[in-house]
């Protein structure tokens, strides 16, 4: 089966990774941790990754900054599950396509490996990461012209909702050239071959 988790904080809705995984300790799990490499602040990304080594996930943190595909797929035969942390969305994006990553994970969920993205990890899961321009956005800190993405899914997400957002998401999702599904930090997309449902707390905003 083809699973993707499409998270917008995480370990914020551990609930739903215990249910794909009741057996954490029988877990091996890539940790992709390229996206924060950019940021400053990289308390987040510890946090996250802490979090699923506390409940027993067999964790390998996996940069695939500079990495060649071969190396991708060397590094995460055998995996369970690869976990794709948040950051600089743009950036995660151009280190995928230099390394050849979303030619890997395309392979491994067709093989049933399962995708858990994470903000920026979801957001390359989509068919663009055009909506990483929206509030609150991330910086193309790279100059990324290109934003095809990995394309998953048929629809954008869009993590971190609040309602500050509101207006300037409904301009964005007007103009956007896919459907577009909102996420709060206690919300994720499950998607299970062609089923997909919201999953986490609270009803799914529709602005």
């Amino acid at each position: 089966m083809r699973t993707l988790l499409l998270t917008s904080a995480g370990t914020q809705v551990k609930d739903e990774i215990f249910k794909l995984f009741p057996h954490p300790k029988l877990t091996k799990l890539a940790c992709i941790i390229t996206a924060s490499n950019p940021e400053e602040d990289k308390s987040y990304a510890i946090e996250d990754r802490a979090c699923l080594v506390q409940e027993g996930f067999q964790v390998e943190d996996i940069d695939i900054e500079g990495k060649t595909e071969i190396e991708l797929r060397n590094r995460l035969q055998g995996k369970n599950a690869i976990y794709v942390q948040g950051g600089n969305t743009f950036y995660l994006l151009k280190c995928a396509n230099e390394s050849g990553f979303g030619n890997v994970v395309r392979d491994l969920t067709n093989r049933g490996v399962v995708y858990i993205g994470v903000s920026a990890g979801t957001c390359i899961a989509c068919p663009t990461i055009e909506m990483a321009a929206w509030e609150p956005a991330d910086q193309n800190i790279c100059n990324l012209k290109d934003l095809t993405a990995f394309n998953l899914v048929p629809f954008l997400v869009t993590p971190h909702y609040n309602q500050k957002y509101s207006e300037t998401l409904k301009k964005e999702i007007a103009l956007a050239k896919f459907p577009v599904r909102i996420l709060t930090d206690d919300q994720a997309i499950l998607v299970q071959n062609d089923i997909i449902r919201l999953v986490g707390k609270g009803e799914e905003i529709k602005l």
